[in-house]
């Protein structure tokens, strides 16, 4: 097998969720690099018991990245975790260059992201024909900077269904923001550690949102989803309907 660093998505936090080749890698895996102030210890624990854990919450991208190739050149099968997918928020673009520079061969294996999860729980379809066909994940600016065109007024004036990660500091300006644009009764999903074992979710009016994530503390781990869709059950597609023609049905 030729070597090389995977870098896992492991979901939001159940391990239920993993996709078969994120436990493949799991198990298979020498060295686990992980966050672990963002992956729960059950998800570590699938992995072999003689498996070299190293956890990375308080480390620096210089120190990471020295102690994976360190590893790696030692011939040891690497892998690093990321919470949810690693391509939404994953910081993963610095710690490949790096590893592009040695030349060793990288990985990226997708996992479920928390809006999804967090959807799911509800039941909801974040897509309901004539009401929204998009969503938008995003975040408010806070201190990673925003391209201008991407700020949350800008997003926001689409009305579509919009899932915002790592804004719940900001949550007196997001909520004032959209106010801007959605209707004060647009049902909002809020999300907390979603999927781990104290986590939870729960549905509230937009109006409310600052002062239930105030209420209940959120600094962090949380996801909010604005969207008219979920007011919106009673719209029905096409797909169905016996008189919509596709490919493999016909009239």
């Amino acid at each position: 097998m030729e070597q090389k660093i995977s870098f896992i998505g492991v979901g939001p936090g159940d391990p239920d969720l993993l996709t078969i080749k994120a436990m493949k890698e799991i198990k298979s895996a020498e060295v686990i690099f992980w966050t672990d102030s963002l992956i729960p210890e059950k998800i570590i624990s699938l992995s072999n018991k003689d498996t070299e854990k190293i956890k990375t919450s308080s480390m620096n991208l210089e120190q990471i990245m020295n102690m994976m190739i360190d590893k790696y050149k030692k011939g040891k099968r690497v892998i690093r975790l990321h919470d949810g997918d690693p391509c939404l928020f994953g910081a993963i673009n610095e710690q490949i260059r790096v590893l592009n520079k040695e030349n060793i061969k990288v990985e990226v294996v997708p996992g479920i992201s928390a809006f999804q999860i967090t959807a799911a729980y509800h039941q909801a379809e974040l897509t309901v024909p004539e009401v929204t066909q998009t969503i938008i994940l995003s975040r408010y600016k806070g201190r990673t900077g925003m391209p201008e065109r991407e700020s949350l007024k800008n997003l926001a004036k689409l009305k579509s269904s919009l899932c915002l990660y790592l804004s719940a500091r900001h949550v007196s300006i997001t909520q004032k923001t959209l106010l801007e644009f959605y209707d004060p009764l647009t049902k909002v999903i809020v999300g907390h550690r979603v999927s781990w074992d104290d986590g939870w979710t729960e549905i509230i009016n937009l109006k409310d949102m600052e002062i239930f994530s105030k209420k209940k503390n959120l600094i962090r781990t949380t996801i909010y989803i604005i969207s008219p869709a979920l007011d919106q059950l009673n719209k029905t597609s096409n797909l169905y309907n016996p008189n919509y023609q596709h490919l493999f049905r016909k009239i």
